[in-house]
């Protein structure tokens, strides 16, 4: 047994006994902290913390004489790797059989047994129905403890990184445009109020960027906006005195950032406030007892996910930039491979320092995925010092990666292979690929959601009686959130939001055999106008991404004239887009993989 994993025993055992002295019979530690974000600040890995396994999606349910860890099949190999000897059960989330965490605890818990669980990081929405689930068997759930916070002693600190503002030359519309716009919502739903925890619609607003949060260009703060003034409530330290001044003249007030609560207790109980449930904790939510509520999506929401001309004009320049560092990554990979050695560590240090050297890069969207062979079964494989595959023999090596630019937030998979590829290999990528194909040519009326575009893509895996359990498609932020809601290409979407003019999104599916190998292939999509008719408007994607999908991989046979007529037109314009921004290695390589199929 390592030393981790006795640390770890260690650490359940003192929670358990904080829990029995607090009489609680059970506690629920989220991966989640105050704004709901999907990247957390060390402060906030509370669950990573006290379970040591490192996926970022997951919930921690533990007992006196049971600890689970639930997480989806994203995640099922790591957490079998990370949970060994820990005594923390594997719960696979979303098999069947195996119930929900609150399912689990009306299972196993008496009448007048308490659950505890920090309100903080419980969303509003979550928490009716937790609250739903176990007030039929009479089960109390208490939200005002923190235990796990409890036994960390030596948590870290909250973030302390500048806020600066996104340039004018690539934001856009102003902050007052932004605010005004909101307000006109806040006037036609009656609210007086507005209140945000969700740090990618602040920074979206008020043309912020910061450094709180890893790979999110956004800052840790809540905001209020009333009719006429607004209050955002933040360390003041991280700003700068000139944008303080900035935030002024648009009528904005900085608090501290533990002031919310007490703001909220005070709204008049004649006003009304407007906040979403799906993005707001029940903790804060519970200061506002008083205040009238009024509960709908923030308004920023749509604005956000709607790109402008101007900025989807910038992510097409941004597109160029990346394609560029990409095929500086694949010249160098391609010609070093096999002559020395290559792990997937190098990779992630060569493409993150091609990024560096274009125009306006900031840093990655997220952590990069390269992973070789049976690594790429598990679609959130993250390699380590300790743990990590070399790239040689023979196999497919799967990498997923992308970079915040000043003019937007690249994402993007491809599969290479290494040395000899088997039949069934190149049988899997070519039905991947015929499905991310497939959703890039999709004409749609309009008012049709995401969920229900998402049988385009599996319809070449689905006939062959196979399948990915992912979605095919997130949202993207313009430098903000790799994955922006509120619009997703999945049928297992919890609600079906119809595409927009405007909406960037991801086109992502694969395949994954566990042990063996995994397959993605990703390209960002815009949705546009593609047509009037008799029958109304019809929309289409356009594809943003600009980086050559490797041709080697392909079974020809499964391809059909349209799926070839549209990689050749796709490599056509790779090739005229990303030639004026390589040269020497980069552009022979360029060249060579764009040819036709």
């Amino acid at each position: 047994m390592s030393e981790t994993q006795i640390v770890i025993k260690k650490r359940i055992q003192h929670l358990r006994e904080l829990m029995l002295s607090r009489g609680v019979k059970a506690c629920v530690v989220l991966s989640a902290d105050p704004h709901l974000s999907e990247y957390l600040p060390e402060h906030w890995q509370t669950r990573a913390w006290l379970s040591g396994f490192q996926g970022s999606a997951g919930t921690l349910l533990v007992t006196p004489d049971f600890a689970g860890l639930w997480t989806d099949s994203r995640y099922w190999e790591q957490a079998i790797v990370d949970l060994t000897d820990t005594d923390i059960e594997l719960m696979r989330a979303g098999q069947e059989g195996v119930p929900s965490p609150s399912d689990w605890l009306v299972l196993n818990l008496a009448a007048g047994d308490c659950v505890a669980v920090d309100g903080d990081t419980l969303s509003v929405a979550a928490h009716r129905q937790w609250l739903q689930v176990l007030s039929g068997s009479a089960i109390r759930l208490q939200t005002d403890l923190d235990l796990p916070g409890e036994v960390w002693a030596d948590r870290p600190a909250l973030p302390h990184a500048p806020v600066y503002a996104h340039a004018s030359h690539f934001a856009g519309r102003s902050r007052a445009d932004k605010l005004a716009a909101v307000r006109k919502e806040m006037s036609e739903k009656k609210a007086q109020w507005h209140w945000l925890s969700s740090l990618d619609d602040i920074a979206w607003i008020l043309n912020l960027r910061g450094q709180d949060v890893a790979y999110n260009p956004v800052f840790l703060s809540h905001f209020l906006i009333g009719e006429r003034d607004a209050r955002l409530f933040i360390d003041q330290s991280k700003i700068p005195d000139e944008l303080r001044r900035d935030l002024e003249v648009d009528g904005i007030v900085l608090e501290s950032y533990d002031a919310l609560a007490g703001v909220l207790a005070c709204l008049p109980e004649s006003d009304t406030l407007l906040f979403d449930p799906a993005r707001t904790t029940a903790g804060l939510l519970s200061s506002a007892a008083f205040v009238k509520q009024c509960e709908a999506d923030n308004p920023s929401q749509i604005m956000k996910a709607c790109k402008t001309e101007a900025e989807l004009a910038h992510i097409r320049e941004t597109m160029e930039m990346d394609g560029a560092a990409l095929c500086e990554f694949f010249a160098w990979f391609e010609d070093r491979v096999g002559k020395e050695r290559v792990s997937e560590l190098m990779v992630d240090e060569r493409i993150t320092a091609a990024r560096a050297r274009r125009p306006h890069f900031v840093c990655p969207s997220f952590s990069t995925i390269a992973a070789f062979n049976a690594n790429g079964a598990m679609p959130h494989y993250q390699a380590t010092e300790q743990s990590h595959a070399w790239i040689e023999g023979d196999g497919l090596l799967l990498i997923d990666s992308g970079g915040q630019y000043l003019g937007g937030t690249t994402d993007i998979t491809r599969v290479v292979p290494i040395g000899t590829l088997t039949a069934s290999q190149k049988h899997d990528y070519t039905l991947v690929l015929k499905g991310m194909i497939a959703l890039s040519q999709a004409v749609f009326p309009k008012g049709v959601a995401g969920s229900t575009l998402d049988v385009l893509a599996r319809m070449p895996l689905w006939q062959s009686g196979l399948e990915f359990g992912h979605g095919t498609g997130h949202g993207v932020g313009y430098f903000l959130n790799v994955h922006e809601g509120p619009q997703s290409i999945s049928y297992r979407a919890p609600r079906a939001v119809p595409m927009q003019v405007g909406m960037v999104t991801s086109n992502e599916p694969g395949l994954y055999r566990p042990g063996q190998w995994g397959i993605r292939i990703e390209n960002l999509i815009a949705c546009q106008p593609a047509r009037q008719t008799d029958f109304g408007d019809f929309l289409q994607f356009e594809t943003l991404t600009l980086c050559p999908i490797d041709t080697r991989c392909i079974e020809p046979t499964l391809m059909t004239d349209t799926d070839r007529q549209w990689l050749n037109h796709y490599h056509g314009q790779v090739r005229q887009r990303l030639l004026p921004h390589v040269s020497g290695a980069a552009k022979n390589w360029l060249i060579t993989r764009t040819e036709p199929l």
